[in-house]
């Protein structure tokens, strides 16, 4: 997370336009601060080897870079709590959170059009 501060103190993406690139979440800290930090963060609850998942994995990384949306990756196995306090029953669940509150929760797979209509109604 220091290297995201960073990036913004040294002229990188602003607070309000999110990263360009997925950042991984090692815990629930890691979250708390990414979603208290930029507008909208889609939490990207994921495992290696859920096929789904590697499937949505250019679909968030272009949404990273073509949306103000932060995109968080959070692999399930490494993090087991975080994915219980979210209630991740199945991969991959993204988990949208605006202005610092969970507003949307999608489970499965993605198109690129369904998850920019979902940031879109939040922006």
């Amino acid at each position: 997370m220091a290297e995201l501060r960073n990036r913004d103190e040294t002229g990188g993406e602003s607070a309000s336009e999110g990263l360009s690139e997925p950042i991984p979440i090692s815990g629930g800290a890691d979250l708390s601060e990414a979603v208290a930090e930029y507008n909208l963060v889609l939490a990207d609850f994921h495992a290696e080897w859920c096929g789904p998942c590697q499937m949505l994995e250019p679909i968030v990384e272009t949404i990273a870079a073509e949306t103000d949306a932060t995109v968080a990756k959070i692999d399930i196995d490494a993090n087991q709590q975080l994915a219980a306090e979210y209630d991740v029953r199945g991969v991959p669940t993204l988990v949208l959170f605006a202005d610092g509150q969970p507003a949307e929760r999608l489970v499965g797979m993605q198109d690129e059009a369904q998850l920019r209509t979902v940031i879109e109604a939040h922006a």
